[in-house]
């Protein structure tokens, strides 16, 4: 494969439409995305404000909320998100469970 000489042009563009499909998909809600993938809205907002700490640029966590939920996070708690049944927070505590335990066994 040739080497893409516009790859952060790419990634940005390939993380524009990630934010778009999560805009689109608002019935998927943060607690399933981090019960399947493990990263959820406020994951990629913390993954943008660290990364431009990285390159010295003052980012507000709320502004990146902001900007991967398309509107202030106030809001979009209250119009799209829903209440975590009992088995979304039993299967995320399991997986928190898991992952703390594997992270003893490391240290």
């Amino acid at each position: 494969m040739a080497k893409l000489e516009s790859n952060i042009e790419l990634e940005a563009a390939a993380f524009r439409r990630l934010l778009a499909h999560l805009d689109e998909r608002k019935d998927a809600q943060n607690i399933d995305l981090m019960n399947l993938a493990g990263f959820c809205r406020n994951c990629l907002s913390k993954w943008y404000q660290a990364a431009g700490e990285e390159r010295g640029i003052e980012i507000e966590y709320e502004d990146a909320r902001e900007l991967v939920y398309g509107m202030p996070y106030s809001e979009w708690k209250e119009k799209h998100q829903q209440k975590a049944t009992p088995e979304q927070l039993e299967r995320f505590n399991n997986i928190e469970a898991t992952k703390n335990e594997i992270d003893k066994r490391k240290d």
